[in-house]
């Protein structure tokens, strides 16, 4: 018997079946699979004009900076918040006058206070820095707050250098610009500082320079050496930390913990840039009670004005501070000049 191979219309199915009348449907070709061909890739991000141009760039959102250091004047002397720049405080340059009576004797009229009226030199610090709006919109980390932290720590340096060696014109008076005398307090004029001399021209005297430390503590009256610290800057500390005694030891006394600072002669030292380096008939350290000896008087906060308008497309950040210091009490503050 002969088979007959029956070849139809791949269409004809769809005619022959009512349910699909009026839909025509393409057949389905299949076709082998097959293993695409591997292609070098032609966009790379390392020549710039082969797609690094696309890629952005990433900034961290810590930024570095060049530290620098505030003077801490502020943290050792005394500061008062004021509502205006007519701030005035009175001292009294002596005590009250009293005498020993019997009990039937005259009590003649006895000595009263005499006042001085201290007025702190003010000034105003300001910084106005300036951004364009698209950095403020664009950039990967906070614009604002960034520049609100570097014209703090702006503020704090000049502050710090006005407070040693400011000279009153519209900034506080520094205590180093204050008058200066080698005579005592009883016969030295108030608001005079008394220095004294460390016996060579530039230098520490050449034999036993740590007496001079000592003549300094004890130069201070005994009431204002509860509380007296040492300042200098870290040039001239790292000179008198190699100080030895007869016995070979070391004036220098380190902390014995975090908590403990380390001291000169049992006071504690202050580091503060702004200080002089020894040099002839320079006064490159102090030693007082800042507390009674230094006044800052201060404004309560810093203002920042935001201004977008006034330089389009720039934003400025107009901050201003007013600050005033002068030396309060002459007494409580010694300085060493270095000469004969």
């Amino acid at each position: 018997m002969r088979m007959l191979e029956l070849k139809t219309d791949p269409l004809a199915a769809v005619f022959d079946a009512p349910e699909t009348w009026g839909e025509v449907t393409a057949p389905v070709v299949e076709t082998p699979l097959t293993r695409p061909a591997l292609e070098a890739k032609a966009v790379t991000i390392t020549p710039p004009a082969k797609g690094g141009l696309s890629v952005p760039l990433e900034i961290d959102a810590v930024i570095n900076r060049v530290l620098l250091a505030a003077s801490p004047i502020r943290s050792i002397a005394q500061v008062v918040d004021i509502g205006s720049s007519a701030y005035r405080r009175l001292i009294t340059t002596s005590g009250v006058v009293s005498g020993w009576v019997s009990e039937t004797q005259a009590r003649p009229e006895t000595e009263t206070p005499n006042f001085s009226e201290i007025a702190p030199p003010m000034g105003e610090l300001y910084a106005n820095p300036a951004a364009s709006q698209a950095m403020l919109d664009d950039a990967g980390f906070n614009v604002e707050a960034w520049l609100g932290e570097e014209i703090g720590r702006e503020f704090a340096r000049a502050e710090g250098v006005a407070f040693v060696t400011g000279d009153g014109v519209n900034k506080p008076r520094g205590f180093l610009t204050a008058p200066t005398a080698a005579t005592a307090d009883l016969t030295r004029p108030f608001g005079t500082l008394q220095f004294i001399t460390s016996g060579a021209a530039g230098n520490f005297a050449a034999t036993n320079p740590q007496d001079r430390l000592i003549d300094m503590v004890h130069a201070l009256a005994s009431p204002y050496r509860q509380g007296a610290v040492w300042v200098m800057n870290s040039a001239t500390l790292a000179r008198i930390r190699k100080f030895k005694t007869t016995d070979g030891a070391f004036i220098w006394q380190p902390g014995l913990g975090p908590e403990q600072p380390q001291t000169l002669l049992g006071h504690r030292v202050v580091e503060v840039d702004a200080m002089p380096d020894v040099a002839a008939d320079s006064l490159s350290i102090a030693f007082g009670n800042f507390q009674a000896g230094y006044l800052i008087s201060q404004r309560a906060e810093t203002t920042v004005l935001k201004d977008p308008y006034s330089n389009k497309p720039y934003v400025h950040f107009y901050a201003t501070r007013r600050v005033g210091g002068t030396v309060l009490d002459s007494r409580a503050i010694k300085l060493m000049r270095f000469s004969v």
